[in-house]
């Protein structure tokens, strides 16, 4: 539950250069979105573009992005890249059942105050509202690169979902009622920190069955 002092709204225009600062300021070593590529995923899909205000101050504190996919278009090895179309969202297909988050912020400013529950809980009421399937996204494995000697990402992975120990990100992700399909390497392919691996994670919508021609894995 989010501290009254912040509320989930749409993203506006106002809000691009903001969400520039915090992309440059939670991934230092990627190039930060644009204001005409944030432009352009609110053109394509405004309804999956959400923000999170510190209302006191007016200041976006965290955005999640969205897009409607059919992942029978894609493999479950695709990068970012290739699910976002090098991150302008144009293979946004309005008839996909699938959502797919691509990527969610929190100012470190604002971190710690549950915005980053309360932005997923807004993604996935989208799904419920829009009758989809599922919701999928790519975690981060931020704590790997301590442990990649140590064991392999599979490994890894399996201890975090056991909760033998915890990921910075993709424990968070669980407690937030994501599941685990599995580990993928190149997911970004810049990030050190994950030793460029990620986990893929979903969110199954209970009252929308799965598609006739997709099983659920």
């Amino acid at each position: 539950m989010l501290p009254p002092e912040y509320r989930i709204r749409m993203m506006q225009s106002e809000d691009f250069a903001a969400i520039s600062a915090i992309c440059a300021r939670v991934y230092p070593n990627e190039t930060p979105y644009t204001s005409d590529e944030l432009a352009a995923h609110h053109r394509i899909f405004p309804q999956g573009q959400f923000v999170a205000e510190h209302m006191p101050t007016g200041k976006v504190a965290g955005v999640h992005f969205t897009l409607r996919v059919c992942m029978h278009d894609f493999h479950i090895d695709d990068s970012w890249d290739v699910l976002t179309a090098k991150g302008s969202f144009s293979d946004h297909d309005p008839n996909g059942h699938t959502l797919y988050g691509a990527d969610v912020m929190v100012d470190p400013d604002h971190q710690h105050h549950g915005i980053a529950h309360g932005l997923t809980d807004a993604t996935r009421a989208l799904v419920q509202t829009e009758n989809l399937w599922r919701m999928v996204g790519g975690s981060r494995l931020p704590g790997y690169h301590t442990r990649k000697s140590q064991m392999d990402a599979q490994t890894y992975v399996n201890d975090v979902v056991a909760g033998i120990f915890s990921d910075p990100v993709l424990s968070v992700h669980i407690k937030d009622g994501w599941c685990v399909i599995r580990p993928i390497f190149g997911y970004l392919p810049h990030d050190e920190e994950s030793a460029g691996w990620a986990a893929v994670i979903q969110w199954v919508n209970p009252a929308c069955p799965p598609p006739k021609e997709f099983e659920l894995r």
